[in-house]
Parts: C-alpha cells; sequence; structure tokens
C-alpha cells in the first residue's frame, strides 16, 4: 500500500465515515472528491451509517486500484477497466486470513461501485456509465434459518444468573429481543427516554435507514426492564450518565460486538443445537407472530422494513399453522385422511 492511502481498518468515529479523506495526499484526486460527495449525499438523505462505512470501503478498493494505475477521474475509467476492476475485486480476500470472502461480500462491493456510477451518471459528473455492465451475482433471498421453538426460546432466556446484577442486565436484554424483534444495534444505543412503562411501548432511534419507528413490547419484557433500571443500572452506571440502558462494568453503553457475544454465549449454554445469535431472536419472533395469526404488515412495521418483500420471506417458513389448517379443512386432505381411518379401523 502506498503512503498515500488510508488503511481500510482505519478507526473512524461511528457517525462520521462521510467526513473522512480516503487518503493523505495533500491534493485530492477527481475521483476522490466525487466519492466524498457521494458520502455526503448519502448522509444527508438519511442512509444508516453503516451503509454509509459499507459504501465507504467498497469505493476506497476502486480508490486504491485507481491509483495504482495512475487513474485520478472517473472520466477515464472505461467499460473494459471496468471488466479489470471486477476481475480484481473477484481475487479479493480476507485481510486476517487470507481465504477468499464469501461471494455476498464480493457482490456487495460491487453493487456499492455500481451505485456510485449511477450517482455519477445522475448528477451528470460523467457522460457516460462504464459501471453498467458490472456483474452483480444474485444469491436469492435466502429463507431464515435456525428458527427457535418457544421452548427453545424460554430456555436460552433462562440461562443468565440472576444472582448478579450483569445476570439480571442479560436477561433484559434477551428479553427485549424476544419480546420485539429489535436488531442488535438498536438495542444498543437505547436510552431511559426511549422507554414508555406506561404505554408498553420502545421507541427506535435511527433505526435501519435511519427511520425511527415505535414498537409495543411485552408485559413480561417490560417487568424484566423495570426491574433492571430501577435496581440495577444505578449501580453499574459512572458519570456523567449519557443515559443508555444497556451498560459495561465500566458504566459505559455495551458494544454490539458484546452484546452478540453474549446472546450466543447462552445459547450454546442452554444446549439448544441451533446456530445463531441476536438476529436469530428477530427471525423467531416475526415467524411465531405470523404463525399465531398476525398481519404481515404489522409485522413488517414492527421489524422497521420498508419494502414488504422483506418481511414475506417468513411466510415461507411460517407454515406450520397453514399446514394444520389444511389438514383439517381441504377436501382431498380430508378424504386421504378418511381412508386412512378406514383401513386402521
Amino acid at each position: 500500500m502506498s503512503e498515500s492511502k488510508r488503511d481500510k481498518r482505519e478507526k473512524i468515529p461511528k457517525g462520521q465515515h462521510h467526513l473522512h479523506r480516503l487518503t493523505t495526499k495533500p491534493t485530492p484526486s477527481i475521483l476522490e472528491v466525487y466519492i466524498l460527495e457521494h458520502l455526503q449525499t448519502m448522509y444527508a438523505s438519511r442512509y444508516s451509517n453503516g451503509t454509509i462505512q459499507h459504501r465507504r470501503f467498497g469505493l476506497l478498493l476502486l480508490l486504491d486500484w485507481c491509483e495504482e494505475r495512475g487513474i485520478e477521474s472517473p472520466l477515464e475509467l472505461t467499460r473494459s477497466l471496468m471488466d479489470r476492476f471486477q476481475r480484481y475485486v473477484g481475487q479479493y480476500r480476507n485481510r486476517n486470513t487470507g481465504k477468499p470472502v464469501a461471494i455476498n461480500t464480493l457482490s456487495g462491493m460491487l453493487v456499492n461501485v455500481r451505485m456510485f456510477f449511477l450517482w455519477l451518471e445522475r448528477r451528470e459528473y460523467i457522460p457516460k456509465n462504464p459501471a453498467l455492465d458490472l456483474k452483480i451475482v444474485s444469491t436469492g433471498r435466502r429463507l431464515p434459518r435456525n428458527i427457535l421453538k418457544v421452548e427453545e426460546a424460554e430456555k436460552i432466556l433462562s440461562v443468565p444468573d440472576l444472582e448478579t446484577p450483569y445476570g439480571i442486565r442479560d436477561r433484559v436484554i434477551l428479553e427485549l429481543f424476544y419480546s420485539t424483534g429489535i436488531r442488535c444495534f438498536e438495542l444498543q444505543k437505547l436510552i431511559l427516554a426511549d422507554i414508555d412503562f406506561t404505554n408498553r411501548t420502545v421507541f427506535i432511534r435511527e433505526g435501519k435507514r435511519r427511520q425511527d419507528r415505535m414498537i409495543p413490547i411485552s408485559s413480561r419484557a417490560l417487568e424484566w426492564l423495570r426491574k433492571y433500571v430501577e435496581d440495577v443500572r444505578p449501580g453499574l452506571v459512572s458519570l456523567p450518565d449519557e443515559g443508555y440502558i444497556f451498560l459495561t462494568n465500566k458504566g459505559k453503553a455495551l458494544h454490539t460486538s458484546q452484546i452478540i457475544a453474549m446472546t450466543t454465549k447462552y445459547r450454546e449454554q442452554s444446549g439448544v443445537m441451533k446456530q445463531g445469535s441476536t438476529h436469530m431472536f428477530r427471525h423467531t419472533t416475526a415467524t411465531l407472530m405470523l404463525d399465531n395469526g398476525a398481519d404481515i404488515r404489522y409485522i413488517q412495521e414492527m421489524l422497521g422494513h420498508r419494502r414488504l418483500n422483506s418481511t414475506q420471506i417468513y411466510t415461507h417458513v411460517a407454515i406450520g399453522k397453514l399446514k394444520e389448517v389444511y389438514d383439517r379443512t381441504h377436501p382431498a386432505e380430508q378424504d386421504q385422511t378418511n381412508k386412512k381411518d378406514s383401513n386402521t379401523s
């Protein structure tokens, strides 16, 4: 890596990926200027920090590749050069292991680059889009796996040691995941003011795509949360109190990686063999609600999905009740059942 480039692992303060230069050169190239403008436009359009961070990473790969070839402007890029860039991305290796990365990751990198060039074209910064033919491999929408049964979810929830303050904290976190289907990063940044104990609601501030929403919470989860807030959190907090609900032993907000590791640990200790962590509870919440007759549009609202097809994937999983109704009511199935009964009598 040349001295002009930033380390892709550089620690950038959360929410500032649209502000930081991508190289350390005194004068940025036209390509870098456009990339920074694109990221700042995304921020102004209320894209989530995670989306901006991923877009930045993909475009940093493009910038590095261009600089190695003396390319400073998107006007210099042709379809032939973009084909070469695609082959370069296809050979990308994990920094830590040296192994090829997943096809989803590679496709994500190319999607980010293609979206950038679409933006350049709409802004009329380029007359032609050289990235039109970038081949984005479709991996399809995968069905959620390892949906928990009710007894499995309860088994995991029962693992934390309730004789310790951290055990109570962890139980509350698990209850919230199970009760609300909340995303890990949404739970991590909850503050006290986000909980309405009277109306049994949780306010999600700047969820995915930086969208706010209000979701219900079960009475049981709310009681656990009340116990934690009143009896446990005061003993964990350090001054100044930033208001975050879930705190470390140093009184600061838990990190998402700590929450994921904690959830995985309790799932393993419970003896539940299904793989998964915090998102397993999100899938489980949606599937069990559908199984019990919830309207899919309410679940869409609860999960914070922008498009209904993101929620409809759960209809392929939550078919247990549908099969039961089918077996009881469809004439063809009733005919088969009657034949079986007559053969056994």
